[in-house]
């Protein structure tokens, strides 16, 4: 009798996490709680750490079979909506439902700083592949660049399908954690590259927008994106049919079903099982370190290039325009849009930059969804 239960003491011991454990478990169980950390207590885009997080915890358990790889798992279904590009265009629907193009509408330059800001994409594209990576992993490590995780998912998924698809959960991991950090790389660059005089310019008001203008706007440019670049339709098309279903002021019950209910359970679906492809034997290789070296790269350069831009139309219309606005360019909205009003206020408390980076962020948005569809019509 005590054998017996010592023997199954013993098995149940032997069956356990603590006797199955790699030490690079161990490793990405402690990358796992930093992110974690950063999401409650300093409250870097908790909305999308936490869950990438946490999935990073319960992939990296031993035995649990919780990776978004364990076939048959909770989490090997809901990747599906990832591998099959069903959660990103959803999560562009939401994000239309929440974003007022009124500042891209009222001033149509900030197109072209949107714009600018994917420059950092392509710059980083030849970069991977002077590293040794194929143009279709080079492409989709490059998305990165344009700070927006559901744009980069989409163009990985795409352009790795049949290849290496396990490059996805890095590449996903490195863009919504840069888009959570972007209060702590932009600054830095901005601050860098601008005078303390540029900061502080004041711009004008943005003219009023009208309810016709901005129900056009989405039909327009779903209908140009769509015919110029259509491997960008099925992101540009959810993003202009959320914005359209907001401003057209008859479907308040979808508006806020997408807003909200649907928002939140892409999110969260999204976050869990990206954070769960990071387990130790995929993510702590060179190849990761490599792209989350070039991920942080590309970010920086469209930063860059979203700040130097705004510097020449700067010059160009004789110091009526921030140049700071130009590093909201890159499409994490809001975020990159606060961040630019704050470095101005540091400048200048009562500067108010907040709308006018509202232009180039939006723009932005479309401007990484175009990016991402010229790769693909190239590449894929």
């Amino acid at each position: 009798m005590i054998d017996t239960f010592v023997t199954s003491i013993k098995d149940l011991w032997m069956g356990s996490g603590f006797m199955n454990l790699d030490w690079r478990q161990l490793v990405m169980i402690g990358v796992s709680c930093l992110l974690i950390y950063l999401a409650i207590v300093k409250q870097f885009e908790p909305l999308l750490l936490l869950p990438i997080a946490f999935g990073m915890l319960l992939a990296n358990i031993p035995l649990a079979g919780l990776s978004s790889y364990s076939k048959d798992g909770l989490l090997y279904w809901l990747y599906r909506g990832v591998k099959l590009g069903i959660y990103p265009p959803l999560i562009f629907l939401g994000i239309g439902t929440m974003t007022d193009f009124g500042p891209l509408i009222a001033n149509p330059k900030s197109f072209l700083l949107g714009a600018a800001a994917q420059g950092g994409i392509f710059f980083t594209f030849i970069g991977a592949m002077v590293l040794g990576f194929t143009p279709q992993e080079a492409g989709s490590i490059a998305i990165i660049g344009g700070a927006d995780g559901p744009t980069a998912i989409y163009t990985a998924k795409t352009l790795l399908a049949g290849g290496n698809e396990q490059m996805i959960g890095s590449i996903a991991v490195a863009a919504y954690s840069y888009m959570a950090l972007v209060p702590l790389i932009q600054p830095p660059i901005m601050k860098a590259l601008t005078t303390k005089k540029e900061r502080a310019v004041v711009m004008g008001q943005l003219r009023p927008v009208s309810k016709t203008e901005k129900i056009i706007f989405p039909i327009i440019v779903t209908l140009l994106v769509s015919f110029l670049v259509p491997d960008a339709a099925p992101l540009v098309g959810m993003l202009m049919l959320g914005n359209l279903m907001r401003e057209s002021g008859v479907v308040d019950r979808l508006v806020k079903t997408a807003q909200n209910e649907l928002m939140n359970i892409i999110t969260i679906f999204l976050g869990v099982t990206v954070g769960a492809t990071t387990t130790y034997d995929v993510f702590l290789t060179w190849d990761t370190i490599k792209i989350v070296v070039l991920g942080l790269v590309a970010f920086c350069l469209g930063t860059a290039c979203g700040v130097l831009f705004g510097k020449l139309m700067y010059l160009a219309t004789g110091g009526k325009v921030n140049p700071l606005i130009g590093s909201a360019g890159v499409s994490a909205v809001p975020m990159a849009a606060r961040v630019s009003q704050k470095v101005g206020a540091e400048t200048d408390p009562t500067n108010f930059l907040l709308m006018h980076a509202m232009g180039p962020n939006v723009a932005g948005v479309i401007g990484s969804a175009v990016a991402a569809g010229v790769l693909i019509s190239i590449l894929g």
